[in-house]
C-alpha cells in the first residue's frame, strides 16, 4: 500500500456523507466551522442534514443533544479548545449526565492551531473529557483509522468525544485491521522498550521505533485509539514484556494519555515509565512540526530519549 498522506477531517467528511445518505436521522451541526472541519462537500450534498448555529458553541452541543433527544443522530463539530473549553458544562450535563447519543467532534486538536497561539490550543481536552461518566473520548491515527472509527460512530449510540487534528497524516496502517473501540492496536513488535502513542503522534513513534532498529533497540508501538474507554490489559501486557515505557501525546502532561497509563500501571512493579506531552506553560508559538520538535514529540528526539532509557 502506498503512503498518503491526507488530513483526518477529510476522511470524516466522506463517511459522514456516505453515512448520511443512508441514514437522513443522521445530521451534522456547525459552529461557523464548516470550512475548518472540511465539511463543505457534505453541505453541498446533503444541505437538509447540515444545521449552522453559527460562533456559539455551548448552543452546539445543547441543540445536538435536543436532536439526540428527539432520536436523531448528531455530529456536532467544532474547534476543539473552544468545544472542550466553553462547553463542557454542555457536554456533561446536556450530554453525558443525560446520556444523549451526540458525537462530539473537536477539530483542529492539540496544537494544530500552533501559529494561533494558547488561546487555540487545546492540550486539556483528553484531561477534561475522560473525568466524565458516559462520554467516550477517541483519537485516530491516520486517515485510515479514521475511516473505521468514523463508520463505529455512526453505528453507536453512546455518547463521545472524538479529537482530529489540522493537518495532513502519514498514513500509520500497512493493512486492513480490526478496529474496535475500547481496544488498543500493537503497531509494531519490540523487545526493548514500548512507546505508547495517541493520534498524531502514533506516526512519531512508529518513526522513531525505526530509528532505534539502527541502534540494535528493539521497539514496541501501541497505539491507543480509545484513551475512554481505556485497554488497560493491553498496556499492562507491553510494559511488562519490556519494562520500559514512554507515552507520548499532544496534550498536556497532566491527565492525557500519560495519566491513563500511570494508572493503569500504579499496582505494576519494576516498570519505568515517561510521559513525554506539552509542560505545564504558555507554549511557543509556532506550526506543529515546529513544537513537537521543541518539545521532544518528534520522532528523533523520541526515539533519543528511548535510547537514554534502553542503556
Amino acid at each position: 500500500m502506498t503512503k498518503q498522506s491526507i488530513a483526518n477531517r477529510q476522511v470524516m467528511c466522506e463517511v459522514l456523507i456516505k453515512e448520511a445518505k443512508a441514514n437522513a436521522d443522521i445530521l451534522v451541526l456547525t459552529s461557523d466551522s464548516r470550512g475548518s472541519a472540511s465539511l463543505a462537500d457534505f453541505a453541498k450534498q446533503l444541505p437538509e442534514q447540515l444545521i449552522e448555529v453559527g460562533i456559539a458553541e455551548q448552543n452546539l452541543v445543547s441543540i445536538s443533544a435536543g436532536l439526540a433527544h428527539m432520536g436523531k443522530r448528531p455530529f456536532a463539530a467544532s474547534p476543539a479548545c473552544f468545544l472542550s473549553m466553553r462547553s463542557i458544562e454542555q457536554i456533561k450535563v446536556d450530554v453525558a449526565y443525560s446520556n444523549k447519543n451526540v458525537k462530539l467532534i473537536g477539530i483542529s486538536g492539540g496544537v494544530s492551531y500552533g501559529a494561533l497561539g494558547m488561546s487555540h490550543h487545546s492540550l486539556q481536552d483528553f484531561a477534561v473529557t475522560r473525568a466524565i461518566p458516559n462520554l467516550q473520548v477517541l483519537v485516530p491515527a491516520d486517515r485510515l483509522e479514521t475511516k473505521k472509527m468514523f463508520q463505529a460512530l455512526a453505528a453507536s449510540n453512546t455518547p463521545a468525544y472524538v479529537r482530529l487534528g489540522r493537518n495532513p497524516v502519514e498514513d500509520c496502517y500497512k493493512e486492513d485491521y480490526e478496529f474496535e473501540i475500547g481496544k488498543a492496536v500493537t503497531m509494531q513488535e519490540g523487545e526493548d522498550i514500548t512507546l505508547i502513542a495517541t493520534g498524531e503522534t502514533v506516526r512519531q513513534a512508529m518513526d522513531a521505533a525505526e530509528l532505534l532498529m539502527e541502534q540494535n533497540i528493539s521497539a514496541k508501538v501501541v497505539n491507543i485509539h480509545s484513551l475512554k474507554p481505556f485497554d488497560s490489559e493491553a498496556v499492562k501486557a507491553a510494559a511488562l514484556a519490556t519494562k520500559r515505557v514512554i507515552s507520548v501525546e499532544e496534550h498536556s502532561v497532566y491527565g492525557g494519555l500519560g495519566a491513563a497509563v500511570a494508572e493503569a500501571l500504579s499496582e505494576e512493579t519494576g516498570i519505568r515509565h515517561k510521559i513525554i506531552g506539552f509542560p505545564d506553560e504558555a507554549l511557543l508559538t509556532g506550526t506543529s512540526e515546529e513544537l513537537f520538535k521543541h518539545y521532544g514529540l518528534d520522532g528523533a528526539s523520541l526515539a533519543e530519549q528511548a535510547a537514554e532509557m534502553v542503556k
